[in-house]
């Protein structure tokens, strides 16, 4: 072979090698992102989901891609989501509200699929146990549901006088009966009665908030779902507006005006659930993931609130609060 044939050759055997990289690369994995409320009020738990995966090696954009599904309050819709979702062949599907849960694990057995819930996982039939999982799904739980009754103490504390407590719940979320029943007990006990106002529209918000006060309820309790989460601030002017002192689960809700928030954070639960997410990316089972526990508790309390609400705060509560608002 001459020299220059022989180069000529080399030349063309260096073009071809990139090429021949190029057809073996892995196509990006997708990430398939299902929740039940709307994006809007939900940067701060995006950014802890998106944090969560770069410590697990993956940066949106460069080397995973996410696909969004909202259902804007509308959880009738989920199940198609879903689908769409599962017809896509996501390599895992985040599922991060309680109703997404529920109808993501309906909607795929072999798509790894990570939660992120308020309620006992167990109870609500996504995992057989915390510590063994088992099946396609795995995730994060926090104190949510659990803390419903201590919100309502928490509403007795700021309110004393108030005999009668209302309790806000959304009639559409699956711990919608649950919660009921628990916050009944928990008004027994404390020598109070419970009544209930449901809305699972912003219309329907408005309706409640307007109508509060003809229930007898001196104060109101907020309960636990998705679609009060994205409407965190629209919830605390509602209440502003006609003069409803409440208790809600997340910090959003007292920086906007509202009285007080007590629960766990949304946002650590989202940065475990990003975390896990990266780490099935990178070949782990759910089945071998045990369920998390968001444990982190935020007291809050808005002492400008309480003053327009006519609320008398405890010293002893002020000393208990993680963050005073004046």
């Amino acid at each position: 072979m001459r020299r220059r044939e022989f180069i000529t050759l080399l030349g063309g055997t260096v073009v071809a090698w990139p090429m021949a990289a190029h057809a073996q690369q892995v196509p990006m994995p997708v990430i398939g992102f299902l929740n039940s409320a709307s994006p809007e009020g939900y940067a701060p738990e995006l950014s802890a989901f998106r944090q969560g995966l770069m410590e697990s090696g993956y940066v949106e954009g460069q080397n995973v891609a996410i696909e969004f599904r909202w259902a804007n309050g509308q959880y009738d819709r989920l199940a198609a989501l879903a689908d769409d979702l599962v017809r896509r062949r996501v390599s895992v599907i985040a599922a991060t509200s309680t109703p997404a849960n529920l109808v993501a694990k309906a909607a795929t057995s072999t798509i790894p699929i990570v939660f992120t819930t308020g309620n006992d996982p167990v109870k609500l039939g996504l995992v057989a146990s915390l510590s063994r999982p088992g099946g396609n799904v795995t995730g994060v739980t926090q104190l949510t549901g659990e803390l419903m009754a201590k919100r309502l103490e928490l509403a007795h504390e700021l309110v004393p006088t108030a005999t009668v407590i209302g309790l806000l719940i959304n009639p559409a979320s699956p711990a919608a009966e649950d919660a009921i029943r628990d916050l009944r007990a928990a008004a027994v006990n404390f020598g109070l009665q419970l009544t209930v106002l449901y809305a699972s529209t912003e219309a329907e918000l408005d309706i409640a908030f307007m109508t509060f006060h003809k229930t007898g309820a001196g104060v109101l309790v907020i309960g636990n779902d998705t679609f009060y989460v994205s409407e965190a601030k629209q919830l605390a002017a509602m209440a502003i507006r006609n003069s409803v002192p409440a208790i809600y689960e997340y910090h959003q809700f007292v920086e906007a005006g509202g009285l007080a928030s007590y629960g766990g954070s949304i946002t650590d639960s989202y940065h475990l659930a990003g975390v896990y997410t990266g780490r099935i990316l990178k070949g782990e089972k759910p089945a071998d993931l045990p369920v998390q526990r968001a444990t982190k508790v935020e007291l809050i309390i808005n002492l400008k609130a309480a003053k327009t609400f006519g609320v008398t705060v405890p010293n002893t509560l002020i000393g208990r609060a993680d963050e005073v608002i004046e």
